[in-house]
C-alpha cells in the first residue's frame, strides 16, 4: 500500500511539474517563404529554439510559413494587428510606406549581408522607434548580394530598355523605370510563375534562391555583380510584447540584437552565395563578369535613387543628409560598405 501511495504521489508531483514547465507565452511567427527555405531553417529555427531554452521553455514560438496567414505584403499591418505576434516582414514590399528604411534598398551600398544585417540594425534600430512606431523592431535579415537574372542577356543599363524586370522591391522597381522597363512586381513567391509564363523577362534575386524557388530552367544568364539587397525584418505585436511579464521580455530583448541580426542572417548569406557557384560550374548558365567601365555605368545610373530617397525623406520632416550619413558610418564601422 505504501508503494503504491508514493507511486500516486510521485505522478501527481510530475504531472504538476509539467504543468509548471508548460509554455506561458505562446506566439505566432508567420512569413511567406517554403518551409525548407534557409531563412527557416538556418535562421528562424536556432533563434526560436535559442529563445525557448532562455526562457526555460515558457515562451513558446509557433511558425506558420508559406503565406497561411496571409499575403507577403500584408506581414506587417498583421503584425500590428495581432494576426501574427511575429512577422517576417519586407517594408519594400509596400511602396512609399517606410520611406528611411527604403534606403537599405539603394544599390551599391551594401557589400555584404553578414556584417551588413549588424550595421544595418545599428542604424535603423532608433529610426524604427518611429518610423514602425506600431510595433516592436526585432531583427534585420539582408540575403548576400542579388544581381539580374534573365532570359537574355543583360550587360549595361542600356538593356534594361524595354524589358519586363521583376524587382524585389519598390526602390528596385524605380530604379527599372529609371531605365526604361517596366515591373512586374510579384513577392519572390510568385516570380518562378512571372519568369516561366513570359510576364517577366528578367529579375532581381540572390543566386542560390534561383535554385530555391525553381528558377533556374527559365534563367540562363546572371550579371556577375553585387549589385543589390532586400532587407528584411522581425517584428513583434506591441501588445504581445507587453504583455509578457519582466523576465520574458528580457529574453526577447536578447534577441533583437545587432548581433543577433548578423547571427540570423550569416546561414542564409553562406546558402546564397553557393547558388553562384553552382552556376559556375554548370555549362547551361551564363555568367558575365561586367568590365570596371561597365561597374561605373551601373552605379551611375544608380546614382539619382539617392537623391529621390532624400526627397521622400525631407518631405516627412527628417533630415535626410544626418540620416545617409550615420547609414554610411554604420556599414564602415562594421566592413560591408560597397567599394
Amino acid at each position: 500500500m505504501n508503494k503504491l501511495w508514493t507511486a500516486a504521489v510521485a505522478a501527481a508531483c510530475l504531472s504538476l511539474s509539467s504543468m509548471a514547465g508548460a509554455a506561458e507565452v505562446e506566439l505566432r511567427l508567420a512569413h511567406w517563404l517554403p518551409p525548407t527555405h534557409p531563412v527557416q531553417t538556418l535562421g528562424l529555427d536556432p533563434w526560436i529554439e535559442s529563445i525557448k531554452q532562455a526562457s526555460g521553455g515558457r515562451i513558446n514560438i509557433t511558425v506558420f510559413p508559406a503565406s497561411q496567414l496571409g499575403a507577403p505584403a500584408d506581414h506587417y499591418d498583421m503584425t500590428r494587428d495581432g494576426i501574427a505576434e511575429i512577422g517576417y516582414v519586407n517594408p519594400g514590399y509596400q511602396a512609399g510606406r517606410f520611406p528611411i528604411y527604403s534606403l537599405a534598398e539603394i544599390p551599391f551600398h551594401v557589400s555584404n549581408a553578414k556584417q551588413g544585417a549588424k550595421a544595418l540594425h545599428e542604424w535603423y534600430a532608433p529610426i524604427a522607434e518611429t518610423e514602425m512606431a506600431d510595433v516592436k523592431y526585432c531583427l534585420i535579415n539582408p540575403h548576400d548580394p542579388g544581381t539580374i537574372h534573365s532570359k537574355v542577356e543583360i550587360k549595361v543599363p542600356a538593356d534594361i530598355k524595354g524589358k519586363n524586370i521583376r524587382p524585389a522591391h519598390a526602390t528596385m522597381a524605380r530604379f527599372v523605370a529609371s531605365l526604361g522597363g517596366a515591373s512586374v512586381q510579384v513577392p519572390a513567391p510568385e516570380a518562378r510563375e512571372a519568369i516561366t509564363k513570359g510576364t517577366a523577362d528578367a529579375m532581381t534575386f540572390p543566386w542560390n534562391s534561383i535554385y530555391i524557388f525553381g528558377i533556374d530552367q527559365a534563367t540562363k544568364y546572371h550579371l556577375d555583380m553585387p549589385f543589390y539587397i532586400s532587407s528584411q525584418m522581425l517584428l513583434i505585436n506591441k501588445a504581445a510584447y507587453e504583455g509578457m511579464s519582466e523576465e520574458n521580455r528580457k529574453v526577447i530583448d536578447d534577441h533583437c540584437t545587432a548581433d543577433w541580426s548578423e547571427r540570423f542572417s550569416t546561414g542564409w548569406a553562406d546558402n546564397e552565395a553557393s547558388g553562384r557557384d553552382k552556376m559556375v560550374a554548370d555549362s547551361s548558365h551564363t555568367i558575365y563578369k561586367p568590365t570596371d567601365d561597365e561597374v561605373k555605368l551601373w552605379r551611375d545610373a544608380a546614382a539619382p535613387l539617392v537623391d529621390a530617397w532624400r526627397a521622400d525623406v525631407k518631405a516627412k520632416g527628417a533630415d535626410p543628409e544626418a540620416i545617409y550619413q550615420s547609414y554610411i558610418e554604420a556599414l564602415k564601422r562594421n566592413g560591408s560598405l560597397y567599394q
